[in-house]
């Protein structure tokens, strides 16, 4: 008849998916069920964590066998004790330990169970007595770790592009720009992608979306890969000459591994990937890399808001213009801050400068409807200039008094008023056209009013230096 019952391990959970962490502390209890009494060398318990690998590779009639091992840590408490090699009496019946343990703040892997390779964080627990075996008991505890750098830049949007020259059975080129809303996701998000394909070639192509697990087991100077495609989503058909843009939104699955990336043997990758099937060619890929952390671990977004894609210039995306954006759009694709002329990102393209409050500020202030919209060869297609608001101090134009001049705006709180000079009496046959980029004279506070409606001259040529600026000799008033 068995002396020994029971030996049970128990431990607290500290959360709802009873997950621990670096630097928590594990708390549970050993219990002991006894038929009879015994004498007993030893009763202690283990918590330690590692990870291993092992594979075989066969090579003619050869089979080589790589395998390795590594120890974070091992924390080990006695609950009976030998004292002076002398065994401890322990009654029959029901006995309790209580056991108490603090896992070491450092960098070490999520648990994690392969094909090839474990890592593993587990209770042990053994009763010594002399000329019997061990009575043993172990438990695993599902570690997480929460060793990432860099968190916060892992909410940031990544992009990545591919071009391609056709090649034998077709003509042209392709060129894709892939962009995801940020990098990290947690079990249970959906990640939203978005490919911009410009087709130029002869062929008809379908996009593809895939998300990737790599899983990289690593012995003896030797690697072994697994490749696994978790989901796959295959777009509509881009036909040749045409450019679409396509969505695809993949949900990770609640139960996903997160990425393993602090394990010297073992790596946990994952990828998106976005290729296009095009027939009787290589496909031309953008491979963008995924991390996925653990639950309720994903810093910088509110309870139930999603960070969009970086082509969200269509719905409003950030901008550094104070003037509101432009009313056109360039093909098929939305403009985006950084976008060019087919919306791809980093390309130069068309921008709003900000206003420029600098400490001379200039000096005259014109109506918003003062100049016409310039033509299409002017303009380089873009007839709609950023919409300006009214001046907000009416007309800049005064006839008050008997000599009509051009008053500057009145000051604001944020610019300095233009210094004053008197007034110049123009000549009476002089009239000139004013100009959107005319220059500022910070010497000058007022300028002759013209006796010509100047916004109807459009091709008469520019007044004459000395008209505008007479010498003060009466002698040289040529015009150069």
């Amino acid at each position: 008849m068995p002396s020994v019952q029971c030996l049970l391990l128990t431990y607290d959970a500290l959360n709802e998916s009873g997950t621990f962490s670096e630097g928590d502390t594990v708390n549970g209890k050993l219990t002991l069920v006894l038929l009879k009494d015994i004498s007993a060398q030893s009763l202690y318990v283990k918590l330690k964590g590692d990870a291993e690998v092992r594979w075989s590779k066969k090579t003619g009639d050869k089979t080589r066998t790589y395998s390795s091992s590594k120890r974070y840590f091992k924390l080990k408490q006695f609950l009976i004790a030998a004292q002076d090699s002398k065994e401890t009496d322990v009654p029959k019946g029901t006995h309790v330990y209580k056991f108490s343990f603090k896992i070491p703040e450092q960098s070490m892997p999520s648990s994690f169970r392969g094909s090839h390779g474990k890592i593993i964080y587990k209770l042990e627990a053994a009763l010594s007595r002399s000329w019997r075996m061990d009575s043993t008991t172990k438990k695993e505890i599902n570690f997480v770790s929460k060793a990432f750098p860099n968190i916060h830049s892992l909410m940031a949007p990544q992009v990545g592009s591919v071009h391609k020259e056709m090649g034998l059975f077709s003509s042209g080129q392709v060129h894709m720009d892939v962009g995801v809303d940020k990098t990290a996701y947690a079990p249970g998000e959906t990640a939203m992608i978005v490919a911009q394909i410009n087709n130029s070639s002869s062929s008809d192509m379908n996009p593809k979306f895939s998300f990737i697990q790599n899983v990289v087991y690593r012995a003896s100077g030797s690697t072994k890969l697994e490749n696994l495609v978790i989901h796959k989503v295959v777009g509509k058909c881009v036909k040749a000459q045409t450019r679409q843009e396509v969505q695809c939104a993949i949900k990770i699955p609640p139960g996903q591994m997160q990425t393993i990336q602090n394990c010297e043997i073992i790596t946990v990758e994952y990828f998106f990937k976005v290729y296009l099937d095009i027939s009787f060619a290589f496909d031309p890929e953008v491979l963008i890399p995924v991390t996925i952390l653990p639950l309720d671990f994903t810093p910088g977004l509110q309870p139930g808001v999603t960070a969009s894609p970086y082509l969200a210039g269509a719905t409003g995306g950030p901008s550094n213009s104070d003037f509101p954006p432009p009313a056109a759009s360039f093909g098929p694709y939305p403009a985006s801050p950084n976008s060019g002329g087919y919306g791809y990102p980093e390309a130069e393209g068309y921008s709003v400068p900000k206003p420029a409050y600098s400490d001379n500020p200039p000096m005259y202030a014109f109506p918003s409807n003062a100049y016409p919209a310039q033509p299409p060869h002017l303009s380089g297609g873009y007839n709609n200039p950023v919409p300006q608001p009214q001046a907000p101090y009416g007309s800049p134009f005064s006839s008050s008094s008997s000599t009509p001049v051009l008053h500057p705006p009145p000051s604001a709180p944020t610019f300095h008023p233009p210094p004053s000079a008197p007034a110049i009496n123009p000549s009476p046959s002089s009239s000139f056209n004013m100009s959107p980029s005319a220059p500022t004279h910070n010497s000058l506070s007022s300028a002759p009013m013209m006796n010509v409606d100047f916004l109807s001259q459009s091709d008469e040529p520019p007044p004459a230096y000395s008209l505008l600026f007479p010498s003060s000799a009466p002698g040289n008033s040529d015009a150069k």
